[in-house]
């Protein structure tokens, strides 16, 4: 058989998927063909997947030429691709300094390291093959790389900037959205924003269209960002996450009822995501929608009984519509579930005191006191019941608090003044 044939027909079983037929094709391909179609052929089983035929193959060629640095960082790849890094390692270590492929091998090491999360050991050997090529712009982008997982923006992002002056791409990514990514990790909004629109003039995709519609957002251009998301949404109406922040940019233009019609969308579009019913219960609200209010946000709850935000959130429309009976239900409810959250404890102490339980208010005033304590509100009221149920002695206590943080209030030390005086 021609080496075309068998290539061929290598080829056929691939596409097929017929691991019985390429077995049995191997052998004969790795007996009878010159290495340089051999080492094609682990080429094209890397590209298609095939790591363990792969691994076959590199391990032949190994045998034939045990001292090619080329085919060990070949082969180390594929055994850290079947999990075998420490047989890959050992394949690198092997690689001598003074090979010209030495670079390549510490890329390979430092990629390794840096999915270990050993982010000062693989900076280490970026930094080491880029003392032996300095200019090679590889190594820049896999530096890049690793300051960009490991949150130094600024760094990466002068990498980027200047490998962008060379080249639009890199490694098949656009370097344009890498700076957009960077920038906007960074907080650097405005900036990330322009790389974003950069990057929409070369190609329109989703997560562009919302990583530019974040960026106006963040950046106060709630126009921009509510244009973008609309984009988005026509674009991919299954898109979660632009719901929310659509709803939130239509907000932040004061137009709520855009901003309820845009959150109830993104509900029917994912009826499982927490913070789309807590921020549709907000806008109920601003729409005076009291009762879809509150079903939003128990609904929020029920996905999460720990929902902190949502919990205040539908308490604080209790206390709004003095619904103390409710208030206690939830707060109780949540305590039997073992869910003691000290920040409910103003709340509880101030519904059990309008439901004249005047007992469990104590209580839990007491309680509420020790994370209250410069919360001049809480303490005001913590006062007048102290003062209504006759504990003078605690409510001086609480008055010099008040004192402590409002020095300024006469009211309360004339009140300190006629209790000591009594």
């Amino acid at each position: 058989m021609t080496v075309n044939n068998a290539m061929t027909e290598m080829m056929q079983a691939l596409e097929q998927g017929d691991l019985a037929l390429i077995d049995q094709l191997l052998e004969s391909f790795l007996m009878k063909e010159l290495p340089e179609e051999i080492y094609a052929l682990a080429e094209i089983f890397m590209q298609y997947g095939y790591m363990k035929e792969a691994d076959r193959v590199l391990e032949h060629l190994q045998f034939l030429f045990p001292e090619e640095a080329q085919l060990k960082i070949d082969h180390a790849n594929v055994l850290m691709e079947l999990g075998n890094e420490d047989e890959a390692l050992d394949l690198l270590l092997e690689i001598e300094e003074t090979s010209p492929e030495y670079p390549q091998a510490l890329l390979v090491l430092a990629d390794y390291y840096q999915m270990q999360g050993l982010f000062e050991v693989a900076e280490k050997r970026i930094n080491e093959a880029l003392a032996i090529l300095p200019d090679e712009p590889l190594l820049h982008f896999a530096k890049a790389e690793l300051l960009f997982e490991t949150g130094r923006f600024l760094e990466a992002a002068r990498l980027y900037e200047d490998l962008y002056e060379q080249q639009n791409e890199f490694a098949g990514i656009p370097l344009v959205e890498r700076l957009a990514e960077v920038y906007r990790a960074g907080a650097a909004y405005e900036t990330a924003f322009d790389y974003y629109v950069k990057a929409l003039d070369d190609e329109v995709k989703p997560d562009i269209l919302f990583g530019a519609a974040y960026s106006a957002f963040q950046s106060q251009k709630y126009e921009m960002a509510i244009k973008q998301l609309e984009e988005l949404k026509e674009l991919d109406p299954d898109y979660f996450s632009a719901y929310l922040l659509l709803a939130e940019s239509y907000a932040m233009t004061e137009d709520n009822q855009k901003a309820y019609a845009a959150i109830q969308e993104g509900l029917k579009r994912d009826e499982y995501d927490k913070s789309l019913y807590l921020f549709a219960g907000k806008m109920a609200l601003k729409n005076g929608l009291p009762e879809e209010a509150e079903q939003h946000l128990r609904e929020a709850i029920a996905l999460d009984p720990e929902y902190m935000e949502a919990v205040l959130a539908l308490i604080s429309v209790f206390g709004q519509q003095e619904r103390h009976e409710d208030v206690i239900e939830l707060f109780e409810t949540l305590q039997q579930n073992d869910f003691e959250w000290s920040t409910l404890y103003p709340f509880a102490a101030e519904a059990y005191e309008n439901l004249e339980l005047y007992d469990r208010a104590y209580e839990f005033y007491r309680l509420a006191y020790n994370d209250f304590k410069e919360d001049a509100t809480f303490l005001e009221k913590y006062v007048y019941f102290l003062l209504e149920e006759g504990k003078r002695s605690e409510a001086k206590e609480v008055l010099r608090q008040l004192i402590n943080i409002q020095p300024g209030e006469p009211e309360w030390q004339e009140k300190l003044e006629t209790l000591e005086f009594e």
